[in-house]
């Protein structure tokens, strides 16, 4: 059975200094508000991991959190670069970023091996690509049973996953629906769990074949409602696209994101207070 737990708790708990941590969420979902607490947490020297890092990991990276970053696209979806992502590794600020770069298909592999308890995952992959001469985690086998060249690549085992969902039951069981990208694979292959949720409910009312996961499978659920914004939670609340162009500016400037995530971030004492300073600083703009 989860716990259930304010996520300031659940960050503190779980999370450490130097842990591998995934972030996960694709269009949606996408956990913001977590991301929020480990930055107000001032964790440090995180590897971070995720298919399609965006805003949250530009945020995390900006504010010094990681030190290393596993990915497959980095990007505002829409809009343009990190720029935050960019300035650490070009010009090492404010601490210096390893990359890691891999295809989606072969991240989403990797997650599918760690939470098979592989060692490792195969696929055809990579023909004419050069990946594999910048990222020697990318190899290449013989299959033994038609001598084809197949590529292999480490799983994915993170200390942590995050993931932000529609819905938990008060056993900790989770339910999530709407585009899904590897929040599953990335929580079965995870040593500890963190699930925030809009809503915390007696029977989650699930439809057959419903993407579920059981409480066994999470270390703690926390109520977020909103938690995942400014991306969207399908079927409560729209993708805020204004902020998503608005971060262009913030991030270009060095300090000018310091002070965004001052105000909006460390001097708030939890996401409900971050959006209600985001709302101010549009009040003050209007």
């Amino acid at each position: 059975m989860a716990d259930i737990l304010e996520l300031s708790e659940a960050i503190a708990t779980h999370v450490q200094d130097g842990d591998f941590v995934a972030l996960e969420g694709f269009t949606h979902l996408i956990p913001f508000a977590a991301g929020h607490e480990l930055i107000r947490q001032r964790r440090r020297d995180l590897t971070l991991v995720r298919m399609t890092p965006d805003l949250i990991y530009d945020q995390l990276i900006g504010a010094g959190c990681a030190s290393k970053l596993i990915y497959s696209w980095g990007g505002n979806p829409g809009v343009g670069s990190l720029h935050r992502l960019r300035d650490a590794v070009e010009q090492q600020w404010p601490r210096p970023l390893q990359t890691q770069e891999h295809s989606h298909a072969d991240l989403a592999n990797a997650y599918v091996a760690g939470a098979a308890g592989l060692p490792f995952a195969v696929l055809r992959a990579y023909v004419g690509s050069d990946l594999p001469k910048v990222n020697p985690r990318i190899r290449f086998i013989e299959c033994p049973f038609t001598g084809e060249s197949l590529a292999a690549v480490p799983a994915l085992r993170p200390d942590v996953a995050v993931i932000h969902a529609q819905k938990a039951d008060r056993r900790g069981n989770v339910l999530l629906w709407g585009i899904l990208g590897v929040q599953k694979e990335a929580a079965l292959a995870a040593r500890r769990v963190i699930v925030t949720v809009e809503e915390i409910v007696d029977d989650l009312q699930a439809w057959p074949n419903a993407c579920i996961l059981p409480a066994w499978t999470v270390s703690a659920v926390c109520h977020v409602p909103g938690g995942a914004a400014p991306s969207y939670a399908h079927g409560y609340y729209p993708r805020d696209n204004r902020f998503y162009n608005a971060w262009d500016a913030i991030a270009r400037d060095r300090d000018r994101f310091a002070q965004w995530i001052q105000r909006h971030v460390l001097e708030t004492e939890d996401f409900a207070g971050f959006r209600r300073a985001l709302d101010r600083s549009s009040r003050e703009a209007a």
